[in-house]
């Protein structure tokens, strides 16, 4: 009686390592991934969290017996059950030496007559065709033609600082004011040698990459959620060593506040410091594509953006913790050792 509503086989559980987990749900972000891989990610994922088959299949639009098959696929050969099945055609004609010779001389070397390869460089030096280096260059996540810059802070004390400020971000001190203050300096009016031709239907807007620069300005902020300060309240300030930071003036003005506690951020490491945040919104949405003939209207308009963000404040939240800062640089470190080391 008390299985007369069981109907057909069993369902085996479906339960994933924390390992494979990782990698599905980083095949769903990846934006070159194909698109069917991604959904037998998406469904196994969504599998694993206990759905059966026909709710998985209404929720992505697939077949219920599309989610069935790569579920049984997945449960036999795990991820490597998610992939294609080799087709019949045309054999391999690269070998994995070769592939492997493409991507050492994409690393280790640069072409005679220029700083880094390109795809037609490459195919010219090794003989194979354009898509086949694009191919190649997809697979590795290679990008010669872009570049980053980055510089580590040689503050022997940064790892006190990043504990300090970051300590102060997730849990501040009660009845305590955190401000965050920095200045953006050498902010450019810049104007544009010929008009900006505006967005249309299927043509983004166009500029001139050549301008006419009519001076400069700094601005100097505190980043707050709350408009007025109570008398009397603790003041936690985190800053940079910027050199008017040191002036006697200000030691003598923050030595007639014993209630001000300032923090100073690493050396080359702004990026700690919240207003920076902030000061990157001005740039992307006033700065950046902003035309001004003057240090006046530049100032007014920086004005204006301010009056209007400070109408609907909304505070950014730091999530990362001090250990997780400090593990992140390490792992960076540890990575551009062994690159120096195969170098060497």
């Amino acid at each position: 009686m008390g299985n007369a509503g069981v109907r057909g086989r069993p369902i085996a559980s479906l339960v994933l390592s924390p390992q494979e987990r990782t990698y599905l749900e980083r095949q769903v972000r990846r934006h070159r991934v194909a698109r069917s891989l991604s959904e037998r990610c998406r469904a196994i994922l969504r599998c694993a969290d206990g759905l059966p088959s026909k709710s998985v299949a209404a929720e992505l639009g697939i077949h219920e017996h599309t989610v069935g098959k790569w579920r049984r696929r997945f449960l036999k050969d795990r991820c490597d059950g998610l992939l294609d099945e080799a087709r019949p055609g045309r054999p391999r004609t690269i070998d994995d030496d070769q592939v492997a010779e493409v991507i050492e001389r994409t690393l280790r070397t640069t072409p005679a007559d220029a700083t880094h390869w390109s795809i037609r460089s490459m195919a010219a030096e090794t003989g194979f065709s354009h898509t086949t280096i694009r191919r190649m260059w997809s697979a590795f996540g290679l990008q010669p033609h872009r570049s980053q810059t980055f510089k580590l802070s040689s503050d022997p004390l940064f790892v006190d600082k990043v504990r300090d400020i970051v300590g102060l971000y997730l849990s501040p001190p009660n009845r305590a004011l955190v401000l965050s203050i920095d200045e953006k300096s050498q902010i450019q009016a810049l104007d544009r040698e010929q008009p900006v031709l505006p967005m249309m239907p299927g043509i983004p807007e166009r500029r001139t990459h050549s301008y006419v620069r009519h001076g400069t300005t700094t601005l100097f902020a505190a980043l707050d959620v709350d408009a007025q300060v109570p008398e009397g309240l603790d003041v936690h300030i985190v800053m940079d060593n910027y050199a008017t930071h040191k002036t006697p003036r200000i030691k003598a003005w923050l030595a007639r506040r014993p209630h001000y506690h300032v923090h100073f951020t690493p050396t080359s490491a702004s990026w700690i410091n919240q207003v920076e945040r902030w000061f990157a919104e001005l740039t992307r949405k006033q700065i950046q594509r902003g035309v001004h003939t003057s240090v006046r209207q530049l100032e007014a308009d920086i004005r204006t953006f301010i009056d209007l963000h400070n109408k609907n404040p909304k505070p950014f939240k730091w999530t990362k913790s001090a250990d997780q800062i400090l593990a992140s640089v390490k792992r960076f470190c540890h990575k551009a050792q062994q690159t120096l080391c195969g170098e060497l």
